[in-house]
Order: C-alpha cells, then sequence, then structure tokens
C-alpha cells in the first residue's frame, strides 16, 4: 500500500514562493509516475505536474509552465513541486498523487490515478 505525506503548503502573497514535498512509502517497484494535483470547492481535481521516476520526464499544465518545477530525490523518496511567481489562480488544496505507471498522455488527468496524498492548502493573497 502506497502512502503519501504533503507538507510546505501556507499562505503567501501574489508573486511570493512556496515549496511542496511529498514523501511516498509503501511500494515496491523500482520506478512510478508521481504528480501534482489541485482543487478549488466547486470544480474538478485539476493536473499540475507530474514525473515518472523511471526516466524523470516530466509534464505541466499550461496554466503553471515557467512558474513551477516538479523534482525528485530518489534518496528521500520525495517528490518536491518548486512554486515560483504564485498567482491567486493558484489558490487550492494540493495533492500529492502515485501510480505504478501513467500513459504520458493521461498523466495531468486525475481518473488514472490510484494514490492521493491528504493534501495541503495553498493560498495566495493579492
Amino acid at each position: 500500500q502506497v502512502q503519501l505525506q504533503e507538507s510546505g503548503g501556507g499562505s503567501v502573497q501574489a508573486g511570493g514562493s512556496l515549496r511542496l514535498s511529498c514523501e511516498a512509502s509503501g511500494y515496491t517497484l523500482k520506478d512510478i509516475c508521481m504528480g501534482w494535483f489541485r482543487q478549488v470547492p466547486g470544480k474538478e481535481r485539476e493536473g499540475v505536474a507530474s514525473i515518472y521516476t523511471g526516466n524523470s520526464e516530466t509534464d505541466y499544465a499550461d496554466s503553471v509552465k515557467g512558474r513551477f518545477t516538479i523534482s525528485l530525490d530518489r534518496t528521500k523518496h520525495t517528490v518536491s513541486l518548486q512554486m515560483n511567481s504564485l498567482k491567486p489562480e493558484d489558490t487550492a488544496m494540493y495533492y500529492c498523487a502515485a501510480d505504478s505507471y501513467v500513459l504520458r498522455r493521461r498523466r495531468l488527468d486525475a481518473d488514472d490515478w490510484d494514490y492521493w496524498g491528504q493534501g495541503t492548502q495553498v493560498t495566495v493573497s493579492s
């Protein structure tokens, strides 16, 4: 059973930065897909960024390209999301996700992921 623990959410003013981390445990495969999603009340969960640990290929939502960076620390079994130039529209609950493998064209689709963390709130004020 894969377990995911997020940390690093908080409140920041527009233009600021936050770094989210997700520590994964309980998986036996050498390589997995990991991703970050976000959700605001009344809306569907949307993909933000993903990474496949096998070859470190990454994907980003158009809305965060150039501002957010997903990275992997294998030694700590941790995936991080560095968020820069934050905007009020980035305000959401952010969730870490993991799966043994997700087709690349589907990695920003929440329906294709099996394991989820509890979420961490990010609030960006104008």
